[in-house]
């Protein structure tokens, strides 16, 4: 599982920058320690980021 979770952070480092990282590193701890300001901080940053820009 580790090296699964370090392709998935490498891909979307790769294709979304420092900022996707920081979203799914805020997103996962948010719902590994169950707290929701750090999970709902992350699902922000990743819905800015996947959010088609006109």
């Amino acid at each position: 599982m580790p090296l699964f979770t370090l392709g998935l952070e490498q891909i979307i480092q790769w294709k979304y920058g420092v900022m996707g990282t920081v979203g799914v590193s805020l997103l996962s701890f948010g719902l590994k320690v169950g707290n929701a300001n750090f999970a709902c901080a992350g699902a922000l940053v990743l819905a800015l980021l996947f959010a088609p820009g006109d």
